[in-house]
């Protein structure tokens, strides 16, 4: 790929998408700052909160995950669940790969510090189901692709996760003769929790979809109305942003140091989960598009989940919650990295040009 099309890349984003690392970290230093100086947000957002779901953090998701979702053509569904090298690549980087490869670099990089071990053991059995769409949209991958693979993966997440917690907290560490940390899961938060962040915002663009082509066309629904609802995800998504480090931020701001201690692990962990997605969806010849969702959905984790069965757990202010707020903190600006790193691979090695 010659300089002049890696100069190209960030041009085919809009204004707003070109400058998202921007916006995403003066969202962080707004969280950051108000968790810092306006202490009783935390306790503001917490009172909110119904069924352990935040309303307000809900309300963001929601907004941010919507217009992705209206993009989606699901008239195309059928032919992607007939993928079946895509489907297993999916079930198999999510519910085999990534939860093995958390548990060894948590063990690995932070062994001496259990809670934050646990934690990160959460995040990696927190499989995607919210920002993903956001990341692979930007990314130019698979919009059918990646419905149906969040689709699938929230379900196997309401029947795996507590089981997949106890393995890997319980059973493989006494195997091992290593630390056991206990986890009680209710599968009721977890489908509350699917429910909410994927199933309201899937059943809106579905709707909206069929009734707008419906009354007044798909050159009118693509041309028109997409358009205008399309910002509304990425303002979701720095409001979002500006909640969780908000709730969060004066924990982080108090142990830089444990944040930098659980960072490492969580860094190599997306980059491993990416690209052995991306490279391995080129190996099975699935396109740029597909892999590029492949690649999003592997790396990309539920970390309201996550943080959700946390505190649930173990508390509040405990260094598995910890863990799981620092979670987005370092999953947000690499997986943003990551989708430059796609529109550059899509010629680089895929020999193809992302299309929108």
């Amino acid at each position: 790929m010659t300089d002049t099309a890696t100069r190209q890349v960030p041009r085919r984003l809009s204004t707003l998408d070109r400058w998202l690392p921007a916006w995403i970290g003066l969202a962080m230093i707004v969280g950051l700052a108000l968790g810092s100086f306006v202490p009783a947000m935390s306790g503001w957002l917490a009172a909110m909160e119904v069924g352990g779901i935040s309303l307000p953090i809900g309300l963001g998701l929601l907004v941010m995950m919507y217009p992705v979702l209206a993009k989606v053509r699901y008239d195309r569904v059928a032919a992607v669940t007939g993928d079946v090298k895509l489907l297993v690549s999916s079930l198999l980087l999510n519910w085999l790969l990534g939860p093995a490869v958390m548990f060894a670099l948590a063990w690995l990089l932070v062994p001496d510090l259990p809670e934050y071990r646990t934690g990160l053991i959460l995040v990696g059995l927190a499989r995607c189901i919210a920002m993903v769409v956001i990341w692979n949209d930007l990314a130019c991958g698979d919009r059918e692709a990646t419905a149906v693979l969040v689709a699938i993966n929230s379900v196997f997440q309401v029947v795996a996760f507590a089981f997949l917690g106890w393995f890997y907290l319980t059973v493989l560490p006494g195997w091992l003769g290593l630390d056991t940390q206990g986890l009680e899961v209710s599968v009721w938060q977890i489908a509350l929790n699917v429910l909410v962040f994927l199933g309201v915002p899937l059943v809106a663009g579905f709707a909206s979809r069929f009734i707008g082509e419906r009354t007044k066309g798909r050159d009118w629904y693509e041309g028109s109305f997409l358009p205008k609802i399309g910002p509304w995800a990425l303002y979701g998504l720095l409001f979002t942003i500006v909640l969780l480090f908000a709730l969060q931020g004066e924990a982080i701001l108090a142990k830089p140091l444990d944040v930098v201690r659980i960072a490492l692990p969580l860094l190599a962990y997306f980059a491993i989960m990416w690209f052995a997605g991306l490279l391995l969806g080129r190996g099975l010849g699935l396109g740029y598009a597909r892999s590029t969702a492949l690649a999003f959905t592997a790396a990309g984790n539920n970390f309201e989940l996550a943080i959700a069965v946390a505190i649930g757990t173990f508390g509040a202010t405990s260094g598995q919650a910890l863990a799981g707020a620092v979670g987005p903190l370092i999953e947000v600006p690499v997986l943003v990295g990551l989708v430059y790193v796609s529109l550059w691979a899509a010629r680089a090695w895929f020999h193809e040009e992302p299309a929108r």
